[in-house]
């Protein structure tokens, strides 16, 4: 595996690839999961060469402590990603991606990034655009990896390709979850033992969601769920929405979509974790 930190040495390296080359490309924040481990196989399946890249992006945060304590395990990533055969590992620093300072460029995306992470996290997505244009721009990949979990990021990045890159093909991955039912994620080694015991809870009250959406309206749905959350010790329910799974507008009724999803946040401890499942309703 080719390890590279500079945007000039990377850029001259991917302008000799051949014409026939496919380049998967999958964005992280380092401290890698088999959830991270499984877009790079995808991209591995689907593409002559697949770079990951590891980069905590300041312009995302709006809680500075989020920021400072997001974990760093940079030589077990670079481990891991040799194991599975990665074929490029992209570690720039901030002044490589942001060269000329921190930019405040705005983005458009309508109401997408107006609700729920959007609403709670006031210039995440914007922060997030900013940085996969960046690498969009410097890696120029046919294809790449955005995982399901954050399922309102994949829908900024759509939109952001179908605006800027329409030459990039976004392949959206299906959710990895532990054994007892927590998706996967870089935050969850922030868990201590308590919190780590509690947390599974989450995806089971999705999961009752899901079961109840048979027999409940969307609004008795909402008030189940936060009367769940009222009454756990280690849980704090930050937000939950029922909303159309492809716009994210809030559902009102079930006629209003034939697929929506039960979106959620929840703080355990000081770690902050989200989740999401579909709803079909027939």
């Amino acid at each position: 595996m080719k390890i590279i930190s500079s945007v000039h040495v990377l850029s001259v390296f991917l302008s000799r690839l051949s014409k026939k080359d496919t380049l998967g490309f999958v964005p992280t924040m380092g401290a890698l999961h088999q959830g991270h481990v499984s877009l790079v196989k995808k991209s591995l399946h689907q593409n002559s060469l697949s770079l990951c890249s590891i980069f905590v992006n300041p312009t995302q945060f709006n809680n500075k402590s989020d920021l400072k304590n997001y974990p760093n395990r940079l030589e077990e990533d670079i481990k891991l990603l040799k194991e599975i055969g990665c074929d490029i590992l992209f570690t720039p620093s901030i002044k490589e991606i942001y060269p000329d300072g921190l930019p405040k460029k705005e983005y458009d995306f309508g109401r997408l990034d107006k609700v729920m992470e959007g609403a709670n996290r006031p210039g995440h997505f914007n922060g997030v655009a900013m940085v996969v244009s960046r690498l969009f721009e410097i890696i120029q990949p046919q294809r790449a990896y955005f995982g399901k979990k954050d399922i309102q990021q994949l829908a900024i990045i759509r939109c952001l390709a179908a605006q800027k890159f329409k030459n990039i093909e976004i392949v959206p991955c299906c959710t990895l979850r532990e054994k007892d039912g927590l998706a996967m994620s870089s935050r969850n080694l922030l868990l201590g033992k308590r919190y780590r015991a509690a947390a599974p809870r989450i995806y089971q009250r999705l999961l009752s969601v899901q079961k109840r959406s048979k027999n409940n309206s969307v609004s008795e749905l909402r008030v189940w769920m936060k009367d769940v959350f009222e009454k756990d010790r280690d849980l704090v329910l930050e937000y939950f929405e029922i909303a159309d799974a492809k716009s994210l507008n809030k559902s009102n009724n079930w006629s209003d979509s034939p697929i929506h999803v039960a979106c959620l946040a929840v703080h355990a401890g000081t770690t902050r974790l989200i989740d999401n499942i579909l709803l079909e309703i027939n």
